[in-house]
């Protein structure tokens, strides 16, 4: 197992860590030919939670987001309404495949940010650092929501 790295963004450090065999609710991991990331996560994963999502927050920790889950693969559309930091939107297929990346997303623009199709979950990070750590379209998300879907990367 590789050891971790650490970046520096902002003037906050970041470390990418090393995968882990057991799944966590509260954790999503990243991986690709970029290294590995993990981030503690909050769910929103009900119609009244994905529509309030990270909306009127002045900070959130670096190594932290939001993974948004919906009931099955679907085509989805973001905004930043009242949404206050700017966000980097990782748009993810049933698999736990990343299909799209927006970074940098306007905080309180309300222009529509599609997800494309087949879009089983979203994680928004802190803007920016989906560039900083090399995650893009093709790597792979860890978590208990994509269980049930043949994950390429499955929980142990």
């Amino acid at each position: 197992m590789r050891p971790p790295f650490w970046l520096i963004c902002g003037g906050a450090a970041l470390v990418a860590m090393p995968a882990f065999a057991v799944c966590d609710l509260e954790q999503v991991e990243l991986r690709g030919t970029w290294g590995s990331a993990r981030f503690d996560v909050e769910i929103a994963d009900d119609p009244d939670e994905r529509a309030i999502g990270l909306m009127n927050r002045a900070s959130m920790p670096r190594q932290s987001g939001m993974l948004f889950v919906y009931e099955e693969p679907q085509s989805v559309a973001f905004w930043m309404r009242n949404t206050l930091i700017p966000l980097d939107l990782i748009f993810i297929d049933q698999t736990g495949i990343v299909t799209r990346v927006h970074q940098n997303a306007i905080p309180l623009d309300e222009t529509s940010i599609p997800g494309g199709r087949g879009v089983l979950a979203v994680l928004e990070v802190n803007g920016g650092l989906s560039e900083v750590l090399g995650i893009a379209p093709g790597s792979e998300v860890r978590h208990p929501a994509f269980k049930n879907n043949d994950p390429s990367w499955p929980c142990d």
